[in-house]
């Protein structure tokens, strides 16, 4: 570290990747790197590492020149490629989903959502699905009974989501008439 007219210069090293620095981002990836080395020697039954052992391991593995990153990197990617590293991947040869349309910025969540299968949704969202698809749960009965049963639960469902103040969205969905909703079903089950 030298110095000059307006105070101490910092190291340019400390700064670089590779660096002898105390980079705080640089120590959490090692910190993650060493903790990924302990639980493989464990799975392998085999003792810690001593700290002197853990810093040899570092000063022998190879880095990045501080030009031609790149080419290192791509020199990495295929060293990993001939030991198979990549082989049988899930979506191998296909195209990767989510890719080509126009930006989402929930897209993580949402995928979350589904893969997941998540159903905790808000009583709103819940509901506008439920009505969405009430028409099809109605046909699947055979006894008019179920059917208004069906039918007063989801309205009692539509009515204390309305009165409820825990946030979120509002409730749009609209209570169906069960008169008019039971008609509508015996229509539907006529030749």
């Amino acid at each position: 570290m030298g110095t000059d007219d307006h105070g101490p210069r910092p190291d340019p090293a400390a700064r670089e990747p590779g660096g002898s620095g105390d980079d705080p981002v640089r120590r959490a990836a090692q910190y993650r790197v060493d903790r990924e080395i302990e639980r493989e020697r464990a799975e392998q039954g085999l003792p810690p590492r001593t700290p002197e052992e853990a810093a040899a391991d570092r000063a022998e593995r190879p880095r990045p020149p501080e030009h031609g990153r790149a080419r290192w990197a791509d020199t990495l990617v295929d060293q990993a490629i001939r030991r198979g590293e990549f082989d049988d991947l899930p979506l191998q040869g296909k195209p990767l989903p989510g890719i080509g349309g126009t930006h989402d910025p929930d897209w993580w969540l949402k995928n979350l959502v589904e893969r997941d299968h998540i159903t905790g949704v808000l009583p709103a969202a819940q509901l506008r699905r439920d009505d969405a698809e009430l028409d099809t749960t109605l046909d699947r009965e055979r006894d008019e009974r179920r059917v208004r049963a069906l039918l007063e639960d989801f309205n009692a469902r539509v009515v204390d989501a309305r009165r409820q103040l825990t946030g979120g969205p509002p409730v749009v969905t609209p209570t169906r008439d069960v008169e008019q909703e039971v008609a509508r079903w015996r229509a539907r089950r006529r030749p």
